[in-house]
């Protein structure tokens, strides 16, 4: 069993063992496996716990917060949240989500050529830092790709897909007057139209005039290059896309 466990097929997490995922068709399975119990997938140290530094003495007492559960090996924050028209908690909780996955400053490299990444709070043990491998290092980052075809956004409780009261919880499409109405709802394309894509993205409304906020239709599509060149032209505007900026010397990133 030590020998399964030095080659990461047995896993011994508190007293508890079991197979890890070592899929050798699916490496991106193996890596997440690796990465949730906290240890390495590839390398002569596979198996192996990641070396976390303990600089701080540890402590027993749980954390109390209100709307806040851990049991089971699983914790559950539900202290912080915002409602319908708290448009600054909204965006305070936006930016956390596009965080990034590790802050930059709290990374570095020690003069053996490891990664040390400090954590932004002590663990209960005491773990302040830990210390990988340029390899070890990169496994987790890939462990962070998301699988293909896997939705990103999971619902659970009464928003669950299967859930018995979803209908009551979530809004229904609006009640049609006509069969002729529901028979044209159930033909129009799922996919939103080019326009309100723009709209949504660049914030460029090409249904709506900009002067008088009417609805515009689609005259012409002009596709030949030589007409649109001459258009653009005649009104002064650049028919040619702007160049490229030249590359910065090497030598500016060294001195930055």
């Amino acid at each position: 069993m030590k020998l399964l466990t030095r080659l990461g097929t047995l896993v011994e997490e508190q007293g508890m063992t079991y197979l890890a995922d070592m899929d050798a068709d699916n490496p991106l399975a193996s890596l997440q496996t690796a990465s949730c119990t906290y240890r390495i997938a590839l390398g002569p140290r596979a198996g192996q716990k990641v070396l976390s530094l303990r600089t701080v003495a540890g402590r027993d007492d749980k954390a109390s917060a209100a709307l806040c559960a851990d049991a089971h090996g699983f914790s559950l924050h539900a202290g912080v949240r915002c409602g319908a028209h708290q448009r600054k908690e909204l965006e305070r909780l936006c930016r956390y989500i596009t965080r990034p996955a590790i802050a930059n400053e709290r990374l570095k490299c020690d003069g053996a050529g490891n990664v040390v990444l400090q954590l932004k709070s002590a663990w209960r043990d005491g773990t302040t830092h830990i210390k990988m491998s340029p390899l070890e290092f990169m496994q987790r980052l890939a462990a962070l790709v998301p699988r293909p075809r896997l939705h990103l956004i999971r619902f659970h409780g009464v928003l669950a897909p299967n859930a018995a009261l979803r209908a009551a919880v979530v809004p229904g499409p609006p009640e049609q007057p006509s069969e002729d109405a529901a028979r044209h709802a159930q033909k129009a394309p799922v996919r939103m139209g080019w326009a309100r894509l723009l709209k949504r993205v660049f914030d460029l409304d090409l249904e709506h005039c900009p002067q008088c906020g009417g609805e515009l239709k689609i005259i012409a599509a002009i596709e030949e290059p030589a007409v649109i060149v001459r258009i653009l032209t005649h009104l002064g505007l650049p028919a040619r896309a702007p160049p490229r900026s030249p590359a910065r010397p090497l030598d500016l990133f060294q001195a930055a």
